[in-house]
């Protein structure tokens, strides 16, 4: 009867080799239920995931719409704000020769004055010279204060202004900056009538900035651009607050007179308005040259439609 039985004390090769497959698959069937899988009366979330190749075309799509739905509206811009104060600082070092104290600020006053006389009479101190008859004298600076603080942006957004959507979006921020920088100058107008230096009348000023405020704009390059450039304006609707304090006259004084501040606040605000855009052309993508044509043809076609 021995001989009935399938396995006995003693197996063979064919049980043992029956035994060792039977023994693989209770464990494998014990791993995927208790590691995988999970009872059926249990609720979990599934997560599904479908991963996109590089090369499908509306991978880059869903990308950008990522970036411009899941965006804040506003975002911190202290980065910046840390990078424009160093760069601020760069240029009051290098305007005062790296000096400090009293001889760096000597020097910068220098510096200031000589560069108010080279362009002087175009300067915003000769709005009454028009015509020979009125003479603008050497300009002098007695003081100067560069400040201590740095322009500071905040809500940093995408604004969407193009039709098409090829044409790059635009990037804004708002600008406030308040500072102590001031200028103390005085210079006189020649009056050239009925005679040469018939007259002159003396005048002293001190302008100093309580605040500016404006937005930046921020516009991408091109890629149609023969010369791509990174465009960074200010809109000619800002706010800007200047204290100005004057002495017009000799022995008989006009103190603080509201046209002469009316006039300096709107020289000023001209000169903001007319260079308040800086174009960077991206390196290796095109000459200085043809960046500055394409400008020219940008401001033509503005003047036309104008």
């Amino acid at each position: 009867m021995g001989n009935n039985y399938i396995f006995s004390l003693t197996p063979t090769f064919t049980q043992g080799l029956v035994l060792g497959q039977l023994s693989i698959l209770v464990l494998l069937a014990l791993v995927l239920k208790y590691l995988f899988f999970i009872p059926p009366e249990s609720e979990t979330e599934t997560i599904t995931f479908h991963p996109l190749s590089k090369s499908n075309p509306s991978w880059h799509q869903d990308v950008e719409e990522d970036d411009i739905n899941g965006a804040p509206e506003k975002e911190s811009a202290h980065w910046f704000n840390i990078l424009a104060r160093q760069v601020v600082e760069v240029y009051r070092a290098k305007l005062q020769n790296n000096l400090t104290g009293y001889e760096g600020i000597e020097v910068a006053r220098r510096k200031i004055e000589d560069h108010a006389n080279e362009l002087r009479p175009r300067g915003f101190l000769a709005i009454f010279v028009h015509n020979s008859r009125l003479q603008q004298d050497h300009i002098t600076i007695h003081s100067v204060d560069l400040g201590m603080s740095a322009p500071k942006l905040s809500n940093a957004r995408v604004v969407n202004d193009s039709d098409g959507d090829t044409a790059p979006m635009t990037i804004e921020f708002d600008m406030s900056y308040t500072d102590t920088i001031s200028v103390s100058l005085s210079t006189s107008y020649l009056f050239n009538y009925p005679m040469s230096s018939f007259a002159r009348l003396p005048v002293s000023l001190t302008i100093s900035l309580s605040l500016f405020e404006s937005k930046v704009t921020l516009v991408p390059p091109s890629p149609a651009s023969a010369a791509p450039v990174l465009t960074i304006s200010l809109p000619q609707d800002f706010t800007l607050n200047l204290k100005t304090t004057s002495l017009m006259g000799s022995r008989a004084m006009l103190r603080d007179v509201p046209k002469l501040h009316e006039l300096i606040e709107y020289q000023v605000r001209k000169v903001l308005a007319l260079r308040g855009t800086w174009k960077f052309v991206l390196p290796g993508m095109g000459s200085l040259a043809t960046a500055q044509h394409d400008v020219e043809k940008e401001q033509a076609a503005s003047n036309e439609q104008g």
